[in-house]
């Protein structure tokens, strides 16, 4: 038996049965057209940019015979679970602490040059949203913290509780695109202190008009502006989508999932930009997303969009 066909063997057998410490709300989105896309080589060498709860990088490894994989993430958790989910591969995957901003300097540091595809999932993963310890989610009490490294400095409860109304105000719209920014930031202000996640999504639920039949909660645009504020999340990805085609081999490919729009549209943007300067070629010319099937068997893949683009 081939060492390709072993490892998906026993990737195949995990999936069925499940690791203990994954749990089945980690199912790594758009699996079958990441692996697609990525066109996977078993010699190649490939980066998932941020590891999170390890399905993706689970599925690359089971693919290849000689060829390696680097899974990066800042955050803690992640790196301690998916040291743990990936040990079965052996020096075939190499789990390391960065930003996946600095995909240049962590591959250079482990003597990599260059890699025969990236993959992004720009996603929030399950076992943060799911830990009200890590203060991501409205849905239980938590700590306004927001952090996906404990080495960062900004917390949401800094931006709730000490920012200026209208700075807050400034970046609910920005970050988020929520039109009633300025009545949440005056909201907050006037209930501070804050004193938890379940605090904030009440004073947000009741300063935000309705506007008809409500599918998201009203708390939902908030959260989602602190959080990329706290964690720089579209400077990493600016600085991430133009360090990352000089780590590209020619053919080489970078897949990038996205879940809102403006970071879709940095992307594309970043993506049409490689490609009047002939570094990337846009294969993706309308954006992938999921199936129905998928999206209701995984809600967390519904607002999931794909685009590819390969090395010139």
């Amino acid at each position: 038996m081939s060492r390709a066909t072993k490892g998906l063997r026993e990737w195949a057998g995990r999936q069925c049965w499940g690791a203990k410490q994954v749990s089945a709300a980690h199912t790594p989105v758009m699996l079958n057209e990441v692996l697609e896309w990525l066109g996977i080589k078993p010699e190649g060498t490939y980066i998932d940019a941020t590891l999170g709860a390890g399905g993706h990088s689970e599925a690359i490894a089971a693919r290849l015979t000689s060829g390696r994989l680097i899974s990066l993430d800042r955050d803690e958790q992640a790196l301690e679970l998916g040291r743990e989910r990936l040990k079965i591969f052996g020096v075939t995957v190499t789990v390391v602490r960065s930003p996946f901003s600095r995909i240049r300097e962590a591959a250079q540091e482990l003597g990599i040059l260059k890699v025969d595809g990236v993959l992004a999932d720009l996603g929030v993963s399950s076992m943060q949203l799911d830990h009200a310890a890590r203060g991501f989610s409205f849905r239980e009490a938590g700590p306004l913290d927001m952090r996906m490294s404990s080495e960062d400095e900004l917390t949401a409860g800094e931006i709730v509780n000490r920012w200026p109304e209208r700075e807050m105000a400034d970046l609910l719209y920005r970050e988020a695109d929520e039109h009633d920014s300025r009545r949440i930031a005056r909201a907050i202000v006037r209930a501070r202190p804050i004193r938890d996640t379940a605090h904030l999504a009440t004073v947000v639920a009741g300063a935000r008009k309705q506007w008809g039949r409500q599918r998201l909660h009203p708390a939902t645009k908030t959260f989602l502006a602190l959080r990329i504020a706290v964690n720089r999340e579209m400077e990493e990805l600016g600085q991430f989508l133009t360090r990352t085609p000089a780590t590209l081999n020619s053919g080489g490919r970078l897949v990038v999932l996205s879940y809102h729009s403006r970071e879709d549209r940095i992307v594309k943007h970043a993506f049409q930009e490689e490609e009047r300067q002939r570094t990337l070629q846009v294969l993706t010319r309308h954006v992938i997303q999921p199936t129905d099937e998928e999206k209701a068997t995984n809600p967390r893949s519904r607002s999931a969009k794909l685009r590819c683009a390969e090395r010139v």
